[in-house]
């Protein structure tokens, strides 16, 4: 039973790695594998049975997947009614979600009134209550749980940025079953319809939101606030980036949230008290006996539990545990613990094929897998020390190769870290949070955020130890494969011979080298960030980052969502250089993040005194034309701005730019900032033999303030990059200035279509360029995300 299991959930995760979905009339071969099961099971014929068995299982995951990602992929929105204002009727179907500038939500579709047009029936959206200059908004909608309403809606499809080692948010908008999004238009047609749609989903969420607004209320202010309503509820939107940085750092994340642990406690806990209340009832015992009742109640809170806690993958698989030993239980039979494990990773998978998608669930099941690889089949009683360490240690060892290859991180004091954590979030604040979920108990929860604020306290002290994180490039497959066999070997029973053996394959995950440019070589990788730029230049023993994108909210920015998980992928650990062209925020809004978070040589900008990135200590110039230096054997050369240009008050920021020529034996780049036409005429005037390049990073996003034919001319580069946002609200690039780039004979890429680009440049060999999404392909992707 457990191989089978294994096999259909291989072939749920070899379905998700597809590029492209494949015909579902390859399903008419599974009756032809299924009839394995009347071959004879003993001998060569026996085994080739069980081998069929597997192989039509495995082809039985695969193609269960596919059909419901068929279906899934086919309610979406056609691109036609993409930024087209749409009339909708439907029902609020999540715990709204506070944002910077509103609410967002989930919304279930009931009718579409726009005729001829096509809604998907599961979306989000955003209400707005400030604009963008953060002018309060005259009636600002408020929208509640379960609410049911109308409105005018423009929507869009699934779209997000795209880049290597960086979080895929359109894998997860696929798993979440949002096939658009969008805002809510101001209408006077906009109108709430229904108080409360009495559903059970609907009504789970309405719960969710009543304690949300409570805690709101109770803890407003508080620095925790958030961790404690992501105990009580799962709701983690308010947890801000700095603590999340924290918990990653010293290994904590999984009690941030509602982990397996948390489901079991309150279940055992229900199920103890139950149980001796019951044993004192003699009536009660009459109609059920007192394990049967335990067992029931038990079972009963964790679903409870598990429903408010927004049903994640990890209290899902606990969930599922918890109830496959509560039917054994009342049935009076004994299961095997990797039985139970194997059940519960089949249904989750059955509701959700796409759970092998989030990192979530790998590190759930192998958590757990690996807690039983150390301490069962195990002679004799332990002492209460080692029974104490055991899971510990399996856990961080199993866990280490899939962190470096989810994270190219893990956590080295995690073991010191959940010694404490672990005891004092799962069985006491959790408890208080959930005991503050009731009218009346004000006092549980400003008592379980002075622990947390204690816990804190502590954690903190622990992330500042110089050791506390092992960082490397993110290994392969076939070095994590062979860590994991590894790690297999490692916690095997005592007296298994050659169990050192283990510490050898954990070896090539551990131990995977930077990758590094050869001598002369230019490696550039424009990352795609959205509407800004952010380029990372690498020569053999330098690196340099041009630009660091737009910030996205108060809390989340290029840097940490984007640039800074590439550099950790990567394996870069530090930038010799960070240049930030100038003072508009798509292209200094990560720098803050960036500099914080990695040791930097210097700075290079434009950016004006007062600028929050200069009072970072990282020592600072101005760019001006004729800087230059020379990295293992590539020329970098400073083109624009001039030194006068500092003392024009009249100059917008995009006029003092800062251009930068690269040039090595493979190739040359120019790099232009958002320089309009007169700064292009400039250029043209004082530095026209140097402007050739190979390769053009298009002037402010291929706007018609730029690109002038004489400088399109002059440059002709053989490949044009236009780094866009999808659907920007500016229509970058500009269809003219496309044609323009074309007519010269350049190829062009775009970063809305294409994800992040790959550049390399190797002397004596012409420059190489990729597109992330051409190259790592995902049947999910939104295949209309093409250049209009």
């Amino acid at each position: 039973m457990r191989s089978s299991v294994l096999a259909f959930v291989a072939g749920v995760w070899l379905l998700q790695l597809q590029p492209n979905l494949p015909d579902l009339q390859w399903a008419w071969g599974l009756p032809l594998l299924a009839m394995a099961v009347w071959l004879p099971r003993a001998g060569l014929v026996g085994r080739l049975r069980r081998a069929l068995v597997l192989l039509a299982v495995f082809a039985s995951g695969f193609m269960y997947a596919n059909w419901l990602a068929q279906v899934r992929m086919a309610d979406a929105l056609p691109t036609q009614w993409e930024g087209v204002d749409v009339q909708v009727t439907g029902v609020v179907a999540g715990l709204p979600v506070k944002t910077e500038r509103g609410q967002r939500f989930e919304f279930d579709v009931e009718r579409v009134a726009t005729p001829g047009a096509g809604v998907p029936k599961h979306i989000q959206l955003s209400t707005y209550t400030t604009s963008f200059t953060g002018q309060p908004l005259p009636d600002p909608l408020v929208i509640h749980a379960a609410e049911r309403w109308r409105f005018t809606v423009r929507l869009h499809r699934p779209h997000a940025n795209a880049n290597p080692h960086v979080f895929d948010m359109e894998a997860w908008f696929l798993e979440r079953n949002l096939r658009a999004l969008g805002s809510v238009r101001d209408s006077p047609d906009n109108q709430r319809l229904q108080a409360f749609v009495a559903r059970p989903g609907y009504a789970i969420e309405a719960a969710r939101e009543a304690i949300a607004l409570r805690f709101d209320r109770v803890l407003a202010g508080e620095p925790y606030l958030g961790v404690l309503k992501a105990l009580a509820i799962g709701e983690q939107s308010a947890i801000p980036q700095s603590q999340w940085l924290l918990y990653q750092r010293t290994g904590i994340t999984h009690l941030i949230s509602i982990s397996g642990l948390h489901v079991t406690l309150l279940a055992g806990l229900a199920f103890a008290l139950v149980q001796a209340g019951w044993r004192r009832v003699p009536r009660l015992t009459l109609r059920l006996p007192a394990r049967r009742a335990a067992v029931l109640a038990g079972a009963l809170t964790a679903l409870v539990y598990v429903l408010l806690a927004g049903f994640a993958v990890p209290a899902q698989r606990t969930l599922y545990m918890l109830l496959v030993v509560a039917l054994a239980l009342w049935s009076g039979r004994t299961l095997a613990p990797t039985r139970v494990l194997s059940w519960a990773l089949l249904v989750v998978v059955l509701l959700d094929p796409w759970a092998v998608l989030s990192a979530g669930f790998w590190l759930s099941f192998g958590a757990v897998a690996a807690m039983l690889l150390a301490t069962t089949a195990r002679v004799g009683k332990p002492h209460w020390l080692r029974a104490w360490w055991a899971p510990q240690w399996a856990v961080t060892l199993a866990l280490a190769p899939v962190l470096l290859l989810l994270f190219g991180q893990f956590s080295l004091i995690s073991p010191l870290a959940n010694a404490f954590a672990i005891p004092l979030v799962s069985f006491v604040i959790t408890p208080l949070a959930l005991l503050g979920s009731v009218p009346g108990m004000d006092w549980a929860l400003h008592t379980a955020h002075s622990l947390m604020t204690g816990c804190v306290w502590l954690l903190t002290w622990l992330a500042q130890l110089p050791w506390a994180v092992w960082q490397q490039p993110e290994p392969g497959a076939v070095a994590v494969a062979l860590g994991l066999v590894g790690v297999v070997w490692l916690l095997l029973p005592r007296g298994f011979p050659a169990r050192g053996l283990g510490v050898v394959l954990l070896l090539p995950a551990l131990l995977t080298p930077a990758p590094q440019p050869p001598a002369g070589a230019l490696w550039v990788d424009v990352l795609d960030v959205g509407q800004g730029l952010a380029v990372l230049l690498r020569t053999t023993h330098h690196t340099l980052l041009y630009d660091t994108g737009p910030p996205y909210s108060a809390e989340s920015d290029s840097g940490n969502r984007v640039i800074v998980p590439y550099l950790r992928g990567e394996g870069v650990t530090r930038l010799d250089g960070v240049i930030v062209s100038h003072d508009d925020n798509d292209h200094s809004g990560g720098a803050v993040s960036v500099l914080r978070a990695l040791p930097v040589g210097w700075l290079l900008s434009s950016l004006p005194p007062t600028h929050p990135v200069l009072a970072l200590s990282v020592p600072h110039r101005r760019c001006v034309a004729g800087q230059h230096w020379r990295w293992d054997g590539v020329e970098f050369t400073m083109l624009y701005p001039s030194a006068a240009s500092y003392a024009d008050t009249t100059l917008k920021d995009n006029n003092r730019g800062c251009v930068l020529q690269v040039s090595s034996a493979g190739g040359t780049i120019l790099l232009s900032a958002d320089i309009e036409a007169r700064d292009e005429a400039a250029l043209l005037a004082g530095a026209r033999n140097q402007l050739a390049a190979t390769v053009l990073i298009a002037p402010h996003h291929g706007s018609r303030t730029s690109s002038t034919p004489n400088f399109v001319a002059a440059v002709h580069p053989a490949l044009t990059v236009f780094t866009v946002g999808y659907r920007n609200r500016h229509g970058h690039p500009r269809g003219d200035i496309v044609t323009r780039y074309a007519a010269q004979g350049s190829r062009l890429l775009r970063s809305d279509s294409g994800g992040a680009v790959a550049l390399r440049f190797t002397p004596g060999q012409p420059f190489v360029d990729s597109a992330w999404r051409q190259t790592q392909r995902h049947y999910w992707q939104d295949s209309a995300a093409s250049v209009r």
